[in-house]
């Protein structure tokens, strides 16, 4: 029997839904790509993501498309998504490549 704060099929996990953190390690490169990417999908799944990028020394560009993909995914998802504390080598890497505009809307700090 439901109590009266259940729904049938609702997800009462959405409303507790507690925000994730991700470190991005020092070198963001194609062989760090495969651990980032299972840590962001199981991340995005179950709620809002911050993405910690304090420690990059340096970031592929494959890292920051995936940032970029990982973050549209949480917006349909309905899920806040964050890249928090990014490093200069992070935040010029993304200049370079042209991103500021794509990266404006999820970059803090």
């Amino acid at each position: 029997m439901l109590t009266p704060d259940q729904k049938v099929g609702g997800n009462s996990g959405m409303a507790q839904a507690r925000s994730k953190t991700v470190a991005l390690p020092a070198i963001v490169d194609l062989d760090a790509l495969d651990p980032i990417r299972d840590e962001l999908i199981d991340a995005i799944e179950s709620g809002p993501v911050k993405v910690k990028g304090a420690a990059v020394e340096r970031v592929a560009t494959n890292a920051l498309f995936m940032l970029m993909s990982a973050a549209e995914t949480a917006r349909r998802n309905n899920f806040a998504f964050a890249v928090t504390e990014p490093s200069e080598p992070f935040r010029l890497a993304v200049e370079r490549l042209g991103l500021s505009g794509e990266f404006a809307a999820i970059m803090e700090g």
